[in-house]
C-alpha cells in the first residue's frame, strides 16, 4: 500500500513537468515567429519607406489675366474745407437752429443773436441823416440866393464862399449818416448767422442764452465739408518720376482707400496732385486724392491706407500669391505633372497684387500650381490633387490623370 501511494505521487510529478515543458515549447514557437514577421517588415520597410505614399496638396491653374501695378502709402483724411463759425457782434444767443451732426447747406440759418440794440442804432441812424438832409436843404436855397445877391451887388463874395463851404459840409454829414445806416443793418444782418459752407457740424461749442463776443476764439460751432473730401499720402521718392510722367499726359490716375488692416476698400476717387517738394527725413512725396465721399464712408482725421493705381499689366500669366516659394537660390513654385508628381520650377516675380502675383518667366498659362500643401512636398513627391475653387486650366480633361474633380468652394 504504501508502494502504491509513492508511485502515483511520482506519475502526478511527471505529468506537471511534462505540462510545463509543453508550456514553454509552445511559448518559444510563437515568440520566434513574431520575430521573424517583424524583421521581414522592417526589412521591406527599409527597401522603400515611401513606396506608395501620396502627399494631399491643393492646386490652382495658372491665368492669363490683367493685373494693376499700385504704389502703397499710409494717408490721412483730410477735409477740403473746414470752418469755425464765429458770431460778428456783440449779445445774446437768443436761439440755436442746428442740431448736432447735422448736415447743412450754405446759407442756412443756424443761430440769431439778440437784434434789438442794431434796431435802435439804425432809427437813430435814420434820424439823424433826416435832420442833416433838411439842413442840407436849405444851405442848398441860401445858396442860390446869394448867388442871386453876389451878382446884384448886395453881399461880399466871402459870404458866398462861405455859404457853399457851409452846403459842402452838410453834404458830407449826410454821407456819414448813411454810413451809420448801413453799419446798423449790417449788425442786424450779421444777429443771424448763417453756414459759410455745405458740410456737417460738429458738437455745439456755445449754449442757447449765452453772452457772445464778436471773434471769439472758440466760436460756436465747427462745419467740415464731407463731400467731396481727400486724403493726403506719401510714396517713396523714387516712385515719383513714374506718377509725375502720368500727370503729365493728363492721364487721371486712380486711388483707392483701404481701412487700417487692409481688407475692406472704403472709397474709390483720383489723384489730385502732388506736394512740391520731398521730405528729406523719410525720402517720401505728399500726394492728395479726391474722393466723392457719397456714401460717407471717410471721415477727416481718419487713417487709411491708399493705394494708387500706376498702370495695368494686360495679358500677364496669374496664379496665387501663396504659390510663389522662396528658397536660397530664388523664388519658384511647385509644378503638377501629368504623372500626379510634382517639379520645382524657377520663375521671375513680376507684380504683386493682394492675392495674385504675376508671373515674367518660367511659368505657362494653364499650368497647375501648389498653392497648399508645399512645406510637405519636394521634386517628384506624387500628390493627390483638389483643384481650388474648381479652378482648372481650359476644361476637365486637361487635368492630370488620376485627379480629382474640381470641387466648388474648396479653400486653400
Amino acid at each position: 500500500m504504501p508502494e502504491s501511494v509513492g508511485f502515483a505521487k511520482s506519475l502526478k510529478r511527471w505529468m506537471l513537468g511534462l505540462f510545463v515543458a509543453c508550456v514553454f515549447a509552445v511559448g518559444g514557437y510563437a515568440l520566434l515567429t513574431k520575430s521573424d514577421e517583424t524583421q521581414s517588415r522592417a526589412a521591406g520597410q527599409g527597401q522603400n519607406p515611401q513606396a506608395g505614399r501620396t502627399v494631399p496638396v491643393v492646386a490652382a491653374a495658372a491665368k492669363t489675366g490683367d493685373i494693376g501695378v499700385y504704389l502703397n502709402g499710409l494717408g490721412s483724411v483730410i477735409p477740403l474745407n473746414t470752418v469755425t463759425v464765429r458770431s460778428r457782434v456783440d449779445g445774446q444767443l437768443m436761439q440755436v437752429r442746428f442740431k448736432e451732426g447735422q448736415t447743412v447747406r450754405s446759407g442756412d440759418l443756424l443761430a440769431e443773436i439778440d437784434p434789438r440794440p442794431f434796431q435802435v442804432q439804425l432809427t437813430q441812424a435814420e434820424g439823424q441823416m433826416a435832420r442833416d438832409r433838411s439842413q442840407l436843404r436849405n444851405a442848398q436855397l441860401d445858396l442860390e440866393r446869394y448867388r442871386g445877391l453876389l451878382q446884384q451887388g448886395f453881399i461880399p463874395k466871402q459870404q458866398l464862399d462861405t455859404q457853399e463851404a457851409l452846403v459842402r459840409q452838410l453834404e458830407g454829414m449826410v454821407q456819414a449818416d448813411q454810413g451809420q445806416i448801413e453799419n446798423a443793418k449790417l449788425q442786424i444782418t450779421y444777429s443771424r448767422i448763417t453756414a459759410p459752407i455745405t458740410g456737417r457740424i460738429g458738437l455745439r461749442l456755445v449754449d442757447q442764452g449765452n453772452l457772445v463776443r464778436a471773434n471769439d476764439a472758440n466760436g460756436l460751432l465747427v462745419i467740415t465739408q464731407l463731400q467731396p473730401i481727400t486724403v493726403i499720402f506719401t510714396v517713396a521718392e523714387d516712385s515719383l518720376p513714374a506718377v509725375l510722367d502720368r500727370l503729365k499726359t493728363g492721364e487721371t490716375l486712380t486711388v483707392e482707400a483701404f481701412d487700417r488692416e487692409q481688407k475692406r476698400k472704403l472709397a474709390t476717387g483720383t489723384l489730385l496732385t502732388v506736394d512740391n517738394q520731398i521730405d528729406p527725413n523719410t525720402g517720401t512725396v505728399r500726394l492728395k486724392a479726391v474722393f466723392p465721399n457719397d456714401d460717407n464712408e471717410l471721415f477727416p482725421n481718419q487713417f487709411v491706407n491708399a493705394r494708387l493705381l500706376l498702370e495695368v499689366k494686360r495679358g500677364a500669366t496669374v496664379v496665387p500669391s501663396v504659390a510663389v516659394q522662396r528658397g536660397p537660390k530664388g523664388t519658384f513654385v511647385y509644378v503638377v505633372n501629368a504623372d500626379r508628381t510634382v517639379g520645382v520650377r524657377p520663375i521671375t516675380v513680376g507684380v504683386s497684387h493682394g492675392e495674385e502675383t504675376s508671373i515674367d518667366d518660367g511659368l505657362s498659362p494653364a499650368e497647375l500650381v501648389v498653392v497648399d500643401g508645399t512645406e510637405k512636398l519636394k521634386e517628384g513627391s506624387k500628390v493627390d490633387i483638389r483643384i481650388q475653387n474648381g479652378d482648372h486650366p481650359t476644361g476637365t480633361d486637361q487635368l492630370p490623370k488620376g485627379a480629382d474633380t474640381p470641387r466648388k468652394g474648396t479653400q486653400s
